[in-house]
């Protein structure tokens, strides 16, 4: 039952000198572009879904293929893209079929998140440009392997952190760079929403459209669970990473970024489970979040997966704290504040993205996807969010994850990311099945 938060209006200006508003749609028609690129996405019953409406709306982009462990799901979705007027996409349900063939430019990645990695390295391998969404990777040595390999390969690597493409928030960091808010010393950043309990599921044999190998992947070998896939994944720690890494990701990278930071100090997580008694949800479902940096910068997230209570009128967003005013941001504009509380200006999207729904689609995803097809064909000096980038606001979630799991205060390299206890260190990599592990 996720709600939907939409500000919606006119009048934003495109920030960083480009002073024009524009909409997904207008964005698309005044892209330039020569060749046809051919994109493959893969998974395509959630967050998949946000990837093939933001492609298929860029010129000379052709999505070809989709792919998916679920045949249903996978025809399905085919179904719904050839109704909508586009040609028909060839369907695969495993994605190295995919990396066989010459006719794919571009790998998109909404996967579960113990995915990520590994599709996005082997796509890389194989000379793919790739979309990846977050979180990178279910563990930290996930995200250095595909710094390794982007890095050796040469390919682009757009991470999903779809905020970063923002022409408000691109806006408001320019502002905050000229000095508008002052020393901006703190964030406090949340999310809400109202889930529904996950029930009691069973061990039982996996559906006959479901390739349970394959959904399983790199992760070692285990029974077929019936309230596992396609969603409730995300609360069991073998193939989950939370809410945090799930949503809390988008606003700490946001937060950081409007701030100049990248590792904290110090990582405090406190949280619980307290809701839903007796279910199979394994996590917290409430946590509160600080990342003590240099200077005593702080950045805080408090994240609310089954109490919907709004925070400035919205479910998700980023308060900034400087000396000389204040900032509210989420993906729909945002709003500048003097020291004394007062509203001073407000800038609004012009065409709205939705905030807490589990597909996530809206007009910044056109303008993430067309931020990397500029880059592959030169017509955009550098990626949104690159991996490099991607890596460390992934991390900062890993952090938390450790933090809580670990029932510790972690002191953490700022240089490195990497935490100074033994216990938490534990955490920074996974096991795999063997044969399929992810590596540079």
């Amino acid at each position: 039952m996720d709600r939907r938060t939409m500000i919606k209006g006119a009048g934003a200006t495109m920030g960083l000198g480009l002073g024009m508003a524009i909409s997904a749609r207008s964005y698309a028609r005044i892209k330039g572009a020569n060749e046809r690129l051919r994109v493959a996405v893969v998974g395509v019953n959630g967050r998949g879904q946000a990837h093939m409406s933001a492609f298929s709306q860029l010129p000379n982009v052709e999505i070809t293929h989709f792919c998916d462990v679920d045949s249903a799901v996978l025809a399905k979705r085919a179904g719904e893209f050839a109704a909508k007027g586009h040609a028909a996409p060839k369907t695969v349900g495993d994605y190295r079929r995919l990396l066989d063939r010459k006719a794919v430019d571009i790998v998109t990645v909404a996967t579960p998140d113990h995915w990520h990695a590994k599709v996005a390295i082997d796509a890389m391998k194989s000379g793919r440009d790739v979309y990846c969404e977050k979180p990178i990777g279910i563990a930290p040595a996930e995200g250095e392997a595909m710094i390794v390999v982007q890095n050796s390969t040469g390919r682009k690597l757009q991470v999903g952190n779809q905020q970063r493409s923002s022409p408000e928030t691109r806006q408001l960091l320019a502002l905050i760079q000229a000095g508008e808010l002052g020393d901006v010393y703190e964030a406090q950043t949340w999310y809400a929403n109202n889930r529904q309990s996950i029930g009691n599921g069973q061990e039982t044999a996996p559906p006959a459209n479901l390739d349970w190998n394959m959904w399983q992947g790199p992760r070692p070998r285990g029974a077929y669970r019936s309230n596992l896939v396609p969603y409730n994944w995300h609360w069991f720690w073998k193939y989950g990473t939370g809410e945090i890494c799930n949503n809390a990701m988008h606003e700490l990278d946001v937060a950081r970024w409007l701030m100049g930071l990248t590792y904290p100090t110090r990582v405090e997580a406190q949280g619980a489970k307290r809701f839903h008694a007796g279910d199979d949800w394994e996590m917290y479902d409430s946590l509160a979040l600080d990342l003590s940096y240099d200077q005593g910068r702080t950045i805080r997230w408090n994240g609310q997966s089954c109490n919907a209570m709004l925070t400035y009128g919205r479910g998700r967003g980023v308060l900034l704290l400087g000396t000389k005013g204040s900032a509210v941001v989420d993906r729909n504009g945002f709003e500048l504040y003097d020291l004394a509380g007062k509203s001073v200006r407000q800038v609004m999207a012009a065409a709205s993205s939705e905030t807490t729904g589990t597909v996530g689609e809206g007009a910044l995803d056109v303008y993430h996807a067309g931020n990397l097809v500029d880059v592959i064909r030169g017509k955009a000096a550098a990626l949104n969010s690159p991996i490099a980038e991607g890596h460390i606001s992934t991390t900062l979630c890993h952090l938390g994850n450790m933090a809580y799991r670990t029932n510790s205060v972690l002191s953490v390299d700022p240089a490195t990311g990497r935490p100074a206890s033994a216990d938490a260190m534990k955490l920074w990599s996974v096991a795999y099945e063997p044969g399929w592990e992810v590596k540079a």
